[in-house]
């Protein structure tokens, strides 16, 4: 049970230019609306003073400080135990609060966040394709799995277009960093994490957000989102890798693309056998040995394709263009190719395959380039070094947590 209900809520929203329609309409129950007019060209006019009973406060800023300025202006004006924040271009399904405020049940959870899916823009789509790409993968969407938020897990962040929050964790941490202009809520979620908070991720409810509507707005956000990794890594050291990996799996690998098949299967078998030193307690530990084995390095395969073709694009490009090895180009080609076939073949989304590689493609080479730019501009090549792993030694951002903690 929580010890809140939505009259412990004010809602905050953030913008710039344009108000989502419905947005207002689909809070539903809260003790206040604020809305933030982030220094838009044209002053935003509110229709309505209260929306299903609710107070409805509008607040102009007079310069354009980006979202992490809009929502501290709001929550500065916050007098209520929880905030929620929405952006402009959101747009909640009626109930959508309740569902996250069970969560707050627990005193160590200082946020939560619902699944954020990508909506049709109003009016006909721009570009169809790209809207049917969206539907499967949008960039906030962070799946159908709940759980904990913490740097480097499966759930390693989740984006601030739809969150609740607590009012004295988010102050005690700062607020957002004004400084950034994206990336700002990933720091927040981890800022939070790394001082003993809980951030779950609750994909039961979901808020509705429209995604860019041309191939260049589309590419370009991308593009921006990327460009977040390296003032990320300043504040968070160890927190980005774009490949994380065993050295035995970054073998294994290896051997494959270099045509030594025999080679490779004997560094699993070795794997598997120095596993089942550690499940000597079971029955069978070999057959289990050499599941988890077998497991673990297609995993890391795939997460090995995944930075060659994201964050290191530029490098494995050079590598086919120049590398003489047929063999090596080959297996680089397929490297890159494969998580988005792998993606195809398992979501059978509503788009043929060439466009949907291409579209993807297009989507990594983007956020990637982001990545490089964002790098140099912040002066670290941190979220560009790959990271070899090796238990029980602790990985780099490990290893600065506990030296800060």
């Amino acid at each position: 049970t929580t010890p809140f209900t939505t009259a412990d809520v004010t809602v905050v929203v953030p913008v710039r230019g344009v108000l989502e329609p419905g947005l207002l309409d689909g809070i539903g129950h809260a003790a206040r609306i604020i809305v933030v007019d982030d220094e838009s060209p044209e002053p935003l006019v509110v229709p309505s003073k209260t929306v299903h009973g609710v107070e409805v406060e509008c607040i102009r800023r007079t310069e354009n400080g980006g979202p992490a300025a809009a929502r501290n202006t709001g929550l500065a004006e916050v007098d209520t135990s929880l905030v929620a924040f929405l952006d402009a271009d959101c747009l909640p399904r009626p109930g959508w609060l309740e569902p996250l405020l069970e969560q707050f049940g627990d005193p160590a959870v200082a946020v939560v966040a619902p699944r954020i899916t990508s909506i049709e823009p109003l009016g006909a789509p721009d570009h169809p394709l790209l809207s049917r790409y969206e539907r499967v993968n949008a960039s906030l969407d962070r799946g159908t799995q709940r759980g904990r938020v913490r740097a480097r897990t499966r759930i390693s962040y989740v984006p601030s277009a739809a969150l609740v929050c607590r009012v004295d964790a988010l102050n005690g941490a700062g607020g957002f960093d004004e400084a950034m202009s994206v990336g700002e809520d990933v720091d927040l979620v981890w800022k939070l994490d790394e001082a003993g908070h809980t951030v779950r991720y609750e994909p039961g409810v979901t808020v509705g957000h429209r995604h860019r509507t041309t191939p260049w707005a589309w590419l370009r956000r991308r593009f921006d989102y990327g460009t977040s990794a390296g003032p990320l890594a300043k504040r968070h050291p160890g927190a980005l890798a774009p490949i994380e990996a065993s050295g035995w799996s970054i073998a294994t690998w290896g051997l494959i693309a270099t045509g030594h098949p025999i080679a490779a299967g004997a560094v699993v078998g070795a794997t598997a056998g120095m596993l089942s030193g550690k499940l000597d307690a079971l029955s069978r530990p070999m057959p289990i040995a050499a599941q988890l084995a077998g497991r673990g390095h297609l995993s890391a395969g795939r997460t090995i394709a995944q930075g060659l073709v994201r964050p290191l694009w530029p490098l494995t490009a050079l590598a086919i263009v120049f590398v003489p090895w047929k063999r090596l180009k080959l297996a680089l080609v397929a490297g890159v190719l494969a998580p988005s076939v792998i993606d195809w073949v398992r979501n059978r989304p509503d788009i043929a395959p060439l466009p949907y590689v291409a579209l993807r493609l297009a989507d990594d080479v983007a956020y990637g380039t982001g990545v490089w730019v964002g790098s140099l501009r912040a002066g670290t090549l941190e979220p560009l070094l790959p990271e070899v792993t090796s238990w029980p030694k602790p990985s780099r951002y490990s290893r600065w947590r506990s030296a800060v903690s």
